[in-house]
């Protein structure tokens, strides 16, 4: 009707450690956002698939790794989300990681497992993915009640 959608995209990220190090991606300077920064591998969930099985999918394909879920992480449903150019609803899982498997497809230009003291500093990630690594950071020392909804402050 002439009038701009309303419609929400999906996305899920994956939180992957393994022997102190998180996983994470760099995304390919060709991508129109962020493109060149540090994320958590994770994009769009497709139709006919859960959550699960997109981050799942979406963990193979960014850096060649299987994993299994291990539980839902946070829920962000901010609708003011920085470097977006649309509202996406977004869906973090804890995930163990069991194999590498293949190598990292056209959307990632470096896969590294990064020992957590030598993260770097979250506000320089991709999208609000500091903010989701920065609320794992204080999970891992102090668990908390599972998942986060939407920015909520973690008590």
């Amino acid at each position: 009707n002439g009038k701009p959608a309303k419609l929400r995209h999906v996305v899920v990220h994956a939180i992957v450690e393994k022997e102190g190090k998180l996983l994470l991606i760099r995304r390919s300077e060709t991508l129109s956002l962020e493109g060149g920064k540090w994320a958590l591998p994770g994009g769009f969930v497709d139709r006919d698939e859960t959550a699960g099985e997109a981050v799942l999918r979406e963990l193979r394909e960014e850096s060649g790794w299987e994993g299994e879920v291990v539980a839902l992480f946070r829920i962000n449903t901010n609708p003011n989300r920085p470097h977006e150019d649309r509202q996406n609803i977004a869906f973090d899982f804890l995930i163990k990681p069991t194999r590498k498997v293949g190598e990292k497809d056209h959307e990632t230009t470096h896969v590294e497992w990064v020992f957590i003291p030598s993260l770097p500093p979250l506000e320089s990630f991709a999208f609000d993915h500091g903010v989701s690594i920065g609320y794992y950071l204080r999970y891992r020392i102090k668990k908390f009640p599972l998942p986060i909804l939407d920015y909520h402050e973690v008590r």
